[in-house]
């Protein structure tokens, strides 16, 4: 049924013209994308789906909003064009039906440290408005500046002195100072003056304490309090040169800076050595309000401290928007205030709709998830109250629990229901069964994938039998259950005492060795403070010495059990733009030694440093190896060509003489992992990276493809694959955070044998996830909550998938329910009672 175009005067052109009913998409030839021919309903929620790598996000938004966004630039004038650039046409014969269009994609929410949640919603905006007409001193306070302005803490008029307006500050961690009291100074109980870089200043430590008539080779809790306080504090008057120094008083008497002097010297001036002993803190001037003490004295109530700005800002969204809907003023002022609060309430509503009420104004926008800064982004959209428009939305449903997923659909028919197109990549399967339209594309990844098979609504998909989605969605394909669970060694765990960074309540928890632990809850629980910023930081730094700040704890117990922890992220593979899958598993260089054997590479004198495209000798020095190069447009945003020297291949022509079975070295990085294994399945030093590529369900990857064209999540498995090729002695600790961002069922499957397989070979995997597949394949699953925010931060319930669907008030056991089996303890199985689950092997 077509729609006519409201708004139009009579007489115009428009009028009686009827908007399209589809947008239509005809031989789509981005990236892997074949052919493809596609229609898709205006005014209705249509999701994309498929296997990682199949081409939806190519389709949805290299394609689709590609277009949009050339077509609108386009529409502007010359003037403006230029200042933007010019966009290149996606590869496709033509669009229909398009309209205005605007992405949620996976970008992050910025790192700007003056950007909250309240500032990038208006919603702070409104509430400087609401203080200046309606604001109130408190009695005794300084006398105010009653203007929005005054209430920004981003001017100098409103904000707080001592942190210029960040509300936070940066403080000494001296519990970190000496993690280990039972050692000397003469063995380096000072720890950030442990090292050869920090030489000079241990020298000075020992002569300070020699000086102090102090034995150096005692441990440091035998030394007497005052030598302690001197060696961390420093002397307030002069000292005598001391005997032995190479830096600090030598030569003629001055004062001796400790320890803690000389880490806020060196976080001042910048310098990386003091990062892992300083703490962040909030403000102790502004109490983290940001604000100057006239404007945080301003309150809407007079003899309500609560009712401060900088109070309101601390408490979590639903509970302000009770707290606001409860406020009672006086009349007067409430017709002053009741449209602004009304705008107020209505933001908080959105946020709220979108699964973001553990959120609080003054949480800094830098610290947000990727899911949590699309999810901020979609709840201004929403009070817009625009329509003809073109949503275009990435993994909304990232990090959120299942419980929390039908709010946010909640919010997407909304969108809809204004007469917007939504158009959503996703893999959740809540998601794809309310859709109106599902876009399948398939059927593998990669060269395997860009072909539709299925585009229509959800009944007609299930019975695709080509389709992996179809199979997961009837029941025909599922991930299989774990036929065992490993029951935990009581004298092998990990134990965290009293954990109370941010919302956690004083937890104190076991972490099972040689087990896969999951930590699940509704968002904003306390999950990631916990397993991030308490467990992890805490382990790294007492195994590795790493320069990281635990989160507030007081101790975790069982660390010696364990050689080396790894945190698998989703930030982007190796430490600079040209990393790759074959540099940073390590297929690379056993692959440049094998061209450096054949004949004609002898002949030509060259060494496997010539088949690099990072060094000098066998690359091409116009680009430096890149392939491209950039050109410097002045006042305009720079541009990459390729480059004509090597065509983009990276390398001289005499490198590319040198070829292996038929292949040069620049063929071999175009080639995709599966293609490769066919060609180095003989050369072990190759082809167990390019194993474990395939096995993550990373085997459509390139070998050379840069590191910042990978999602997230394909980075994050990269890492894992060049866990899976390592050869690594004693006892490793694997920490994931949402692990299945990303991924379809399929692909979660190949991920779930991975992590069993780490497992398997006795190290211990903890990871943070909600999908209740992951979920219901662990041995032991520990569930906070029982909401977000000031809500969250208890310990809802810990033990077997069983057992959490057995325990009353648990939020995650009715969505665990149904993927759960009852399985028996691993002492009752033997190995071919497992039937190979707990390998790897993607033949099985």
């Amino acid at each position: 049924m077509e729609t006519e175009t409201a708004g139009c005067h009579p007489d115009s052109p428009a009028a009686g013209r009827p908007l399209p009913d589809w947008l239509i998409v005809r031989g789509a030839r981005e990236h892997n994308l074949a052919e493809l021919v596609v229609r898709l309903p205006h005014r209705s929620l249509v999701v994309f789906t498929g296997l990682s790598g199949s081409g939806k996000s190519t389709l949805a938004f290299d394609t689709i909003y590609a277009e949009c966004r050339r077509r609108q630039l386009h529409s502007m004038s010359a003037f403006t064009r230029q200042l933007l650039g010019e966009l290149d046409k996606p590869d496709l014969d033509a669009i229909e039906g398009l309209c205005s269009a605007v992405a949620l994609d996976q970008r992050g929410a910025g790192s700007n440290p003056r950007s909250t949640v309240g500032t990038a919603t208006d919603i702070y905006d409104l509430l400087r408005v609401l203080y200046a007409r309606v604001g109130y001193a408190a009695p005794g306070a300084p006398v105010p500046e009653l203007s929005p302005r005054a209430f920004s803490f981003n001017l100098p008029h409103g904000a707080c002195p001592d942190c210029q307006g960040l509300g936070t500050c940066r403080e000494v961690a001296r519990d970190l100072l000496v993690p280990r009291p039972e050692l000397s100074l003469a063995q380096g109980a000072l720890a950030p003056w442990r090292g050869p870089s920090a030489e000079p200043q241990h020298a000075l430590a020992m002569a300070m304490a020699r000086h102090l008539g102090a034995d150096v080779d005692v441990p440091w809790q035998a030394l007497p309090r005052q030598v302690q306080h001197t060696l961390l504090e420093g002397t307030s008057e002069p000292v005598a040169p001391l005997s032995g120094a190479t830096t600090g008083p030598r030569r003629r008497d001055q004062v001796f800076h400790g320890l803690v002097p000389w880490l806020r010297r060196q976080a001042d001036g910048g310098r990386d050595r003091a990062g892992g002993y300083l703490r962040t803190v909030r403000c102790p001037a502004c109490a983290g309000s940001r604000l100057n003490a006239a404007q945080r004295s301003v309150r809407l109530v007079p003899d309500r401290p609560d009712t401060a700005i900088g109070e309101l800002c601390t408490r979590p969204v639903a509970e302000l928007l009770d707290f606001l809907s409860g406020l009672e003023l006086e009349a007067d002022r409430r017709a002053v205030a009741e449209q602004v609060m009304r705008d107020v309430s209505i933001r908080l509503e959105h946020l709220i709709e979108v699964g973001l009420d553990h959120l609080t104004l003054d949480r800094g926008t830098p610290s947000l998830s990727g899911g949590e800064a699309r999810r901020l982004r979609l709840a201004q959209q929403l009070g817009t109250g625009l329509f003809g428009l073109l949503y275009v939305l990435d993994e909304p449903t990232s990090g959120l629990h299942p419980a929390d997923v039908d709010r946010l659909l909640g919010s997407l028919r909304t969108l809809r229901d204004q007469g917007n197109s939504v158009l959503v990549v996703e893999h959740d399967q809540q998601v794809v069964r309310a859709a109106d339209w599902v876009v399948d594309l398939g059927p593998g990844a990669g060269e395997a994938g860009g072909r539709l098979l299925h585009s229509g609504p959800l009944p007609e998909l299930l019975g695709n039998e080509e389709s992996l989605t179809g199979g997961h969605l009837s029941g025909r394909l599922r991930v299989p259950p774990r036929p065992y669970r490993r029951s935990p060694e009581p004298d092998r765990v990990l134990t965290v005492c009293g954990a109370s960074e941010h919302n956690l309540r004083d937890l104190d928890l076991e972490f099972p060795l040689g087990c896969f632990t999951v930590v699940t809850g509704v968002s904003g629980s306390g999950k990631s403070t916990l397993v991030d910023t308490v467990l992890y930081r805490a382990v790294a730094r007492a195994v590795q010495d790493e320069p990281v700040v635990p989160g507030e704890h007081r101790r975790v117990d069982g660390t010696e059990l364990v050689s080396r922890v790894v945190r698998v992220d989703q930030s982007a593979i190796g430490r600079t733009p040209r990393s790759n899958p074959a540099t940073y598993t390590g297929a690379f260089d056993p692959i440049r030694t094998l061209f450096a054997r054949t004949e004609l590479a002898r002949e030509l004198g060259l060494r496997p440093g010539h088949f690099s495209f990072n060094t000098a000798g066998g690359r091409c020095e116009t680009c430096a190896g890149d392939g491209v190069v950039g050109i410097d447009m002045r006042f305009l945003p720079d541009i990459e060509v390729v480059c004509d020297a090597c065509d983009g291949t990276r390398y001289q022509a005499a490198t590319l003489r040198v070829t292996y079975r038929d292949l040069t070295i620049a063929d071999v990085l175009d080639l995709p992992v599966h293609a490769a294994l066919d060609v180095f399945g003989d050369t072990a030093a190759v082809a167990r990276p390019l194993r474990a590529l395939t096995e993550v369900g990373l085997g459509y990857l390139r070998l050379g493809q840069p590191a910042r064209s990978l999602s997230g999540g394909e980075a994050q498995r990269v890492k894992l694959a060049a866990e899976l090729s390592g050869k690594v002695n004693g006892h490793t600790l694997y920490v994931l955070d949402e692990p299945t961002t990303g991924l379809h069922p399929e692909d979660v499957r190949r991920l779930l044998g991975v992590l069993h397989g780490l497992v398997d070979k006795g190290d211990t995997v903890v990871v943070v996830e909600h999908d209740v597949v992951v979920t219901a394949s662990a041995d032991r699953v520990i569930e906070l909550g029982h909401g977000g925010g000031s809500s969250g931060g208890r310990l809802v319930a810990t033990g077997t998938p069983e057992e959490i669907v057995a325990t009353p008030g648990s939020v995650t056991a009715r969505y665990l329910r149904d993927a759960c089996v009852r399985v028996p303890p691993f002492s009752n199985f033997t190995d071919t009672d497992c039937g190979g689950y707990n390998t790897y092997d993607s033949k099985r």
